[in-house]
């Protein structure tokens, strides 16, 4: 036996002693769900305009996928009427599609449920609100102010992580072009605050953005969280395009798991 596969031999041997006493001591590299890690609840209105419900069925169809093998349970509801506090409270994060809490009880019970460590993913309209939305607390929760304006008609969007070392985005190539959509622009920004985090932005690369409306400059995130609490908000939500992108997809997925890692309870991904 030569001198190199002397060496081989005992590399080897040394590999399989470290794998074995791994193996004995309980590590594994996988980390299999017992059964269902938690429980989310999609709200969205079905009266909405065409291209946003159009979103949300396919947004609803997206979760509904991740959710085979029963790694977690997923609730839909077209309405938060039927889920006071003491209802919401048993749900790790509620995702928001296009739809907002409407009404006196419905605004209290979520006011309650994200002052107490709940989970939020909202997109696109589930934020928009102006001087009709008479929702003071809903503006100091998103962190940003009123609709300011939007590109028209949806088209496509070259987009740039504001940071890479953060767990929605650092998996994210640097810049990417998100499929078509309408993108709000807020007044003031939530850039301003200093409570928010900005993870993702339409590139100045697109000015002048839009056909028919058209906006021609200024700072324009589409993905950021207000540290105050656990949430995160994305302005995509318009039309049938939103998950034709395997990266776009990536990000919601990222997104949505970070917000239930975050549970007050402890992290269910390490249950």
């Amino acid at each position: 036996m030569t001198k190199n596969i002397r060496l081989l031999v005992l590399l080897t041997g040394i590999l399989c002693c470290s794998l074995l006493s791994a193996q004995n001591s309980g590590e594994y590299a996988a980390n299999y769900a017992r059964g269902p890690r938690f429980r989310a609840l999609v709200h969205y209105e079905p009266g909405a305009e065409e291209a946003h419900v159009q979103f949300d069925t396919q947004a609803i169809g997206f979760f509904r996928k991740l959710t085979f093998g029963e790694g977690w349970i997923m609730d839909v509801t077209t309405s938060l009427a039927d889920y006071p506090y003491e209802k919401l409270k048993d749900y790790n994060i509620i995702i928001s599609l296009n739809a907002a809490p409407a009404g006196k009880e419905q605004r209290e019970a979520f006011e309650k449920y994200m002052e107490n460590g709940g989970g939020w993913m909202g997109f696109h309209a589930s934020a928009y609100n102006d001087s009709n939305t008479r929702w003071s607390w809903y503006n100091k929760f998103l962190g940003c102010g009123a609709f300011y304006c939007n590109n028209w008609p949806p088209q496509p969007a070259l987009v740039e992580c504001d940071t890479r070392e953060h767990d929605v985005t650092r998996s994210l190539p640097q810049s990417f072009v998100a499929p078509a959509s309408e993108f709000y622009q807020w007044q003031p920004g939530p850039r301003e605050n200093p409570d928010v985090q900005v993870l993702v932005s339409i590139s100045s690369k697109m000015y002048p953005f839009g056909l028919k409306d058209v906006v021609k400059y200024g700072d324009f995130p589409i993905v950021w969280t207000n540290k105050k609490y656990r949430m995160i908000y994305l302005n995509m939500g318009h039309g049938d395009e939103a998950f034709i992108d395997a990266t776009q997809n990536l990000l919601f997925i990222n997104a949505f798991r970070w917000i239930v890692s975050r549970d007050p309870d402890g992290d269910p991904f390490k249950k």
